[in-house]
């Protein structure tokens, strides 16, 4: 009786152990998920900023139609993008403390607004309340001759603090941070 029970429970693990190993990944997504951190360099460890968002892809399509003036976006696709400060920041005249929210943005043909969201872990902008902003910020868009594929975020050094470059197809933003 014990050496059937021991066959049955070898059997059960085989089968078991067979399976998982035979589990099937999933391709990549069509707008995979990236991150942008300030200070941007590798070497350092000890972030100030850090957006998670995903990167949706032009393919032939107009940034225009994909993401339209005067709707509230998502910054990137899938989920809404999310920014971390690891230490207080001013966005505009608000000091921020310390925390994660979501990253919207409501495109516009010469400003776009930034906001910062306290609803955190959403899909899209589709449960999108303003009674959840934390702060509003109206920044100029520009335009460029160089054309970026995919949507991208990007971080650099200023003065008083750091400016997150936001781009896609030939629309630029520029949103400042101080500490």
């Amino acid at each position: 009786m014990k050496t059937i029970m021991k066959t049955v429970v070898l059997t059960l693990a085989l089968a078991f152990s067979y399976s998982v190993q035979a589990q099937k990944f999933p391709d990549l997504d069509k707008s995979p998920m990236d991150a942008a951190t300030y200070p941007g360099s590798y070497k350092i460890s000890k972030k100030d900023i850090k957006v998670v968002y995903s990167r949706p892809q032009l393919n032939g399509r107009d940034v225009a139609k994909l993401v339209p003036n005067d709707e509230v976006w998502r910054t990137g696709a899938n989920e809404a993008a999310e920014i971390t400060f690891y230490k207080p920041v001013t966005f505009g005249d608000t000091k921020v403390k310390p925390g994660t929210y979501t990253l919207f943005t409501i495109p516009g043909e010469k400003e776009w607004t930034v906001i910062l969201s306290s609803d955190i872990n959403v899909w899209g902008a589709y449960t999108y309340k303003q009674d959840q902003d934390v702060v509003r910020l109206k920044v100029p868009v520009s335009t460029s001759k160089d054309i970026l594929e995919a949507f991208s975020i990007v971080f650099e050094e200023s003065a008083a603090g750091a400016i997150m470059h936001m781009g896609w197809g030939s629309f630029r933003v520029k949103v400042p941070f101080t500490f």
